[in-house]
């Protein structure tokens, strides 16, 4: 009988949890949430940085295939029939004819020199923002295409 007594007055002083014990969950909780939402927007963006990678490479194909069908480069996308496409920011595409618009709105390198020698294809970034040299703080995070398509990437890595 005295056995039974003494579980059931342990089992009446631990009926819930300490506010010591709650504190730490909930650290626990903060710390495991500062690692893991960071890590969730970085993936996040290099998913968006690989969608303009695929559109910008498939909107190039379609431009070089007006190319041959038409004889020159479109005027703008709605040519092709993309005029409302958005990256995956939700910024339109920009592009540029520079067989007909000339070198003078073309991008640019750090030596501003032309990217391209065709047509200029891009995607503002996560900002939002541009400049016609890549280098620069606004441009940095565009996804360009540049090498006459040989490269299409982030312009940090240009």
């Amino acid at each position: 009988m005295k056995k039974r007594q003494k579980q059931h007055l342990y089992s009446a002083y631990n009926k819930g949890f300490t506010i010591i014990e709650l504190l730490f969950v909930i650290a626990i909780i903060g710390i495991l949430a500062s690692i893991a939402i960071p890590k969730y927007a970085d993936y996040v963006e290099k998913s968006n940085v690989s969608i303009a990678i695929q559109d910008i490479a498939m909107m190039s194909a379609l431009i070089k295939a007006y190319d041959l069908d038409a004889g020159d480069f479109p005027d703008a996308l709605a040519d092709i029939g993309l005029g409302n496409k958005l990256d995956p920011w939700g910024s339109p595409y920009q592009y540029l004819n520079l067989n007909k618009n000339g070198n003078g709105g073309a991008r640019k390198d750090k030596k501003l020199n032309p990217l391209n020698s065709d047509f200029d294809l891009y995607s503002m970034g996560k900002d939002g923002k541009t400049k016609t040299q890549i280098t620069q703080k606004d441009s940095v995070d565009d996804v360009l295409r540049a090498n006459d398509g040989a490269f299409i990437d982030l312009a940090s890595k240009y």
